[in-house]
């Protein structure tokens, strides 16, 4: 369709009013309450997934319970469990992890000390990683570390993907002294403290 313009003056025009069509948007339809709540369960059901996937399997809130742990973490503070990046690299020695235990298949926060295929030997007091002593500038001055049996010497070998994980109030501690290299599988990630 065409339209008829004249000038009327210079710098304006005009159009003949026959030849003008005026066209309206169509005005928008009000969504119905249908679309509006299926619009609201979509994005609740988004951000329970997303909420899920997240505290599952990136970043989780942890609440320590006990005193294992003391110096460095403390009986009911919180911290986050960062549970992905061991699907980037195993656990590293000196990481503070949560574990699922061995002892009562619940969940507690110690320190890796040794890796798969290294040996720990506990003789005086000390800890040795591959016939070195560990310096253990984390733990309170003087802090002994002390085998969980009747010997006073304690040579332990962490076999295919185990670790031996210490806490750091040795003296009030139930770790890898008392039940063994802890498999890879019950390590679920480091502390972010």
């Amino acid at each position: 369709m065409s339209t008829a313009l004249t000038t009327t003056a210079p710098g304006s025009v005009s159009a003949s009013p026959a030849s003008l069509s005026l066209r309206r948007k169509p005005r928008a339809e009000p969504r119905s309450i249908l679309q509006q709540s299926v619009q609201f369960l979509a994005v609740a059901a988004l951000a329970t997934a997303s909420y899920f996937f997240i505290s599952q399997f990136v970043l989780q809130s942890v609440k320590v319970v006990g005193r294992s742990m003391v110096p460095t973490l403390y009986d009911s503070q919180r911290y986050l469990l960062n549970r992905w990046v061991y699907h980037l690299h195993a656990p590293r020695h000196g990481d503070v992890v949560v574990l699922r235990d061995p002892s009562d298949n619940g969940f507690s926060v110690k320190r890796v000390i040794a890796a798969p295929g290294d040996s720990i030997y506990l003789k005086d007091g000390s800890v040795y990683v591959n016939g070195c002593k560990l310096n253990e500038a984390y733990l309170a001055p003087g802090t002994p570390t002390f085998t969980d049996s009747k010997y006073r010497d304690q040579l332990i070998l962490c076999g295919k993907d185990q670790y031996f994980l210490l806490g750091d109030n040795r003296l009030n501690s139930i770790d890898s002294r008392t039940y063994g290299p802890v498999p890879r599988r019950n390590i679920l990630g480091p502390i972010i403290h």
